[in-house]
Parts: C-alpha cells; structure tokens; sequence
C-alpha cells in the first residue's frame, strides 16, 4: 500500500511539473526527424541527397500517428505475452517443487 502511495505521488509530481512548464512556455513539440533535417540542410548548404527513400509514405499525419500506435501496441503485447509466460512458467515450476516437497515429506513421515 505504501509503494502505490508513492508512485502516485511521484506521477503527480511529475504531472503538475509538465502541465506548469508547457502553460508557461511557448514551445511546439516537433518531432526529432524534422529538426534533424533542418540541421543537415544548415550543414550541407542543400546539396544532402538521402540514400535511401520511403517505398510509402501515408497519406496523411493521422494515418502515420495511427501506425506508429498500432506498431506500440503490437510491440507491447508481444513484451507483455513473454514477461506472463515466463512469470506462469515460473510460479508453475515452484507450485511443482513445493507439491513434491510435501509429498516427499508425507511419505517419509508415514514410513
């Protein structure tokens, strides 16, 4: 119960951290890829071909946005299916060893 009470306090914190300085600040939030060409385009006077270009790009930002949470919730079921397979498989290995220990110690009792 402590440890809930904690990292609750800790969410909020940072919560009431992020809600002060984006209402306080004029800041857009851009993505990496667009300032990372912005730079290259300051660095090479314009002359940057890229080596290699999309084969598709979406039509539209939302459809990339759509995408990307798409690709997050497929790569957090897989992560989430193997941390409880492995979490079942390991509560079933202990349940065996402790059913087996107390077999043991019943059988050697009764002899």
């Amino acid at each position: 119960m402590k440890l809930e009470i904690i990292v609750a306090v800790i969410v909020l914190v940072f919560t009431a951290q992020f809600l002060y300085i984006s209402s306080t600040t004029d800041a857009e939030f851009g993505g990496a890829d667009g300032q990372a060409e912005g730079v290259i385009e300051e660095l090479t006077d314009g002359t940057y071909e890229p080596i290699a270009k999309p084969f598709w790009e979406p039509p539209s930002g939302e459809i990339e946005s759509l995408l990307f949470a798409l690709q997050a919730a497929l790569g957090a079921l897989v992560i989430g299916y193997f941390f409880g397979y492995y979490r079942g498989k390991n509560q079933s290995t202990k349940s065996t060893e402790s059913s087996q220990s107390n077999q043991s110690t019943e059988s050697s009792q009764s002899t």
